[in-house]
């Protein structure tokens, strides 16, 4: 919910100045990326196999991570900033370290505990804000 409700606000709320979402793509009819006003910045884990999040694919000898490759795509054609990452061996929330999201993802057979990459996702967030937000 949280990574498409970002990516929605950047194209209906005119106030949005950067937009950083973490798995999740909102549906065309409430808000098409391609019409992207603000910067966008999305991460999405490459074994996210939850439709409408990353749309895990697996053909023979690669994956594609469809929702992921699609907004990409909108988001070039929409002519604003932005870059998508798509984290190897992660799978659904892998950014949510707390003792409950971690409980909630082995639950869900999701035991992805790839620390490089949260930090690399928490970098890029960091850095994606600080070069939009002024204080």
């Amino acid at each position: 919910m949280g990574g498409a409700l970002s990516i929605a606000s950047s194209v209906l709320l005119p106030d949005v100045d950067a937009v950083v979402a973490f798995y999740g793509v909102p549906p065309s009819e409430l808000a098409d990326p391609a019409k992207a006003k603000a910067p966008v910045q999305a991460h999405f884990g490459e074994l996210d196999s939850f439709v409408g999040f990353s749309d895990v694919t697996v053909p023979p000898r690669e994956i594609i991570v469809k929702a992921a490759k699609s907004l990409e795509e909108k988001l070039k054609a929409s002519g604003i900033p932005y870059e998508v990452h798509i984290y190897p061996g992660n799978a659904h929330a892998f950014m949510n370290r707390s003792q409950e999201g971690v409980k909630r993802r082995k639950d869900m057979g999701l035991t992805d505990e790839d620390e490089a990459s949260c930090q690399l996702a928490w970098s890029g967030f960091q850095s994606w804000m600080s070069r939009y937000l002024s204080a």
